[in-house]
């Protein structure tokens, strides 16, 4: 794109951030107007605000309209991810969500799989736009289905009542600050040094405006934008860290280790992608294994324990990659890693819900999913400075590199490129070994996340998952003739006959 473009490797940088930027700070907003507006019409909203940023991306002719394309994608891209796992704890009582949130794992790691190779593919072969175009069937297919499929219960009021509910002031603090205080450390080190003004200023400024956001969530807000309650809890507490540690191990993963095929190994983006698949491939088994097994005997514990130990030791293989390593013993040294992420998907989700009350369910599932992408963005920067500054220390070494040490280190995207034109010799030999051992240490402090979460880990506590399944926007199924004909009081809601135990009084009603 960017040579295409004319664009700079800055522009092309922001070209994805600005994606993953909205992505993560509008999840709470759109998550919050589901509340209020109803469910199925914010869907409608993000699916329409992702194919509007699809289709601003991909007739783009320049990198200003592209970055604008991208970051209406990403707020369409965040409602998505929010809506479906709010839907979820709408319609499928506590005990079977494992099976269902092992699904949404498993999309998730087809997606990983196929995406890179998709856009590997078509940025070679056909064209960057069509990584765009790509999109527009399936938010057709998906749009008829949720028309057709998707009916839910709500209570319909006037659409002023509706905008008095809002709480506009936490939505205007919590947008400011969580995206002054995500900008900077996304540019931190690239766009500006880390001791510059231009990113010490709004981290500080942002952090404040959090810490008043809050102020105001916990104290002043009427219908607060998000629920503190979700976090008073030394289960939910432990497993909200858990899931920001697992976005940050996650995303540099992902990030970086395709950057050590094509550096390293002098991949292509396509084989680069393929050389993921001992890590994404098994995500989804372990995913759909894990949420299955927790349906069936109500527990979750031995999950999250079980999944931030084979974490942590898959994390700690890693560390051994070296620019000597063999085809057969870096796919083996990916494999379990995939699995204990896979494991933790489902096994996370389930007890951020079991901790949560029944009132906060959809709350809980909405910062669940904020707090994993939040996790993501900075996954991204950590790794960046820890890259930056292992780079140019090894680089230092090399009288051959010493001169080049603080320009090279500065991007580890842009030094693949810089690697590969260079011809067989000493230089190119020392930044391979330069390269692996700066993202080793990344390997290094990832692993030592993931072992803080499996200590955090043990204080998660058993809360039982056959709970009544309570909401106000749960499946609407149509009246059945005899329904019409019964007198109301002999009428069984027919969600009674799916789930007879798990359904509360309330929900009766409401039913």
């Amino acid at each position: 794109m960017a040579r295409v473009l004319g664009g700079s490797a800055l522009e092309a940088f922001w070209s994805g951030t600005s994606f993953l930027l909205t992505s993560t700070v509008f999840q709470p907003v759109l998550g919050s107007f589901s509340h209020i507006f109803g469910r199925k019409p914010l869907i409608y909203v993000s699916l329409a605000l992702f194919l509007a940023g699809s289709i601003i991306a991909a007739v783009a002719d320049n990198f200003t309209v592209i970055i604008v394309g991208r970051s209406i994608q990403g707020i369409g891209g965040g409602g998505i991810i929010a809506m479906t796992e709010i839907v979820v704890t709408d319609m499928i009582p506590l005990r079977e969500r494992g099976k269902w949130l092992s699904i949404l794992s498993a999309m998730w790691s087809i997606g990983t799989v196929a995406g890179p190779l998709l856009g590997g593919g078509f940025s070679q072969n056909v064209s960057w736009r069509w990584v765009f175009w790509i999109n527009l069937p399936f938010l057709g297919i998906g749009s008829i289905m949720i028309t057709l499929f998707l009916k839910l219960n709500y209570q319909t009021s006037s659409y002023l009542d509706k905008l008095r509910r809002v709480d506009w002031v936490g939505m205007v603090l919590f947008l400011g600050s969580s995206t002054g205080f995500l900008i900077p450390i996304t540019w931190g080190g690239i766009q500006y040094p880390w001791d510059n003004w231009r990113t010490l200023v709004p981290l500080l400024v942002s952090s404040a405006g959090l810490v008043a956001f809050v102020i105001h969530q916990e104290y002043f807000a009427p219908e607060p934008l998000i629920r503190t309650s979700v976090f008073k809890n030394t289960t939910a507490a432990v497993t909200y860290l858990e899931t920001l540690l697992h976005g940050i191990i996650l995303w540099s993963i992902l990030y970086y280790l395709p950057l050590y095929y094509e550096a390293v190994k002098g991949f292509t983006p396509i084989l680069a992608g393929v050389a993921l698949f001992p890590q994404t491939f098994t995500v989804a088994p372990a995913a759909v294994g894990a949420g299955i097994a927790i349906a069936v005997t109500g527990k979750y514990r031995w999950a999250i324990w079980g999944g931030w130990f084979v974490t942590t030791f898959g994390m700690g293989l890693i560390i051994y990659l070296k620019v000597e390593t063999t085809t057969v013993e870096w796919i083996f040294l990916n494999l379990i890693g995939g699995l204990g992420a896979g494991i933790l998907f489902p096994a996370m989700g389930i007890t951020i819900q079991a901790a949560a009350t029944s009132k906060d369910q959809a709350y809980a599932a909405t910062m669940f999913s904020f707090v994993r992408a939040f996790g993501q963005t900075l996954g991204v920067a950590i790794g960046g400075v820890i890259f930056q500054n292992q780079m140019k220390k090894k680089m230092l070494a090399y009288p051959l590199l010493a001169d080049k040490a603080a320009e090279y280190s500065k991007d580890a995207a842009g030094l693949v490129q810089i690697i590969k034109a260079l011809p067989a010799g000493d230089m190119k030999d020392q930044l391979k070994e330069s390269y692996t051992d700066a993202l080793m240490y990344i390997w290094i402090v990832m692993t030592v996340f993931s072992f803080v979460a499996l200590v955090a880990s043990a204080f998660t506590k058993a809360y039982p998952l056959d709970r009544a399944l309570e909401t106000e926007q749960g499946f609407k199924e149509k009246k059945r003739a005899k329904d019409v004909e019964q007198p109301s009081h002999e009428r069984a809601p027919s969600l009674l006959h799916q789930y007879p135990p798990l359904i509360s009084t309330s929900t009766r009603s409401a039913a």
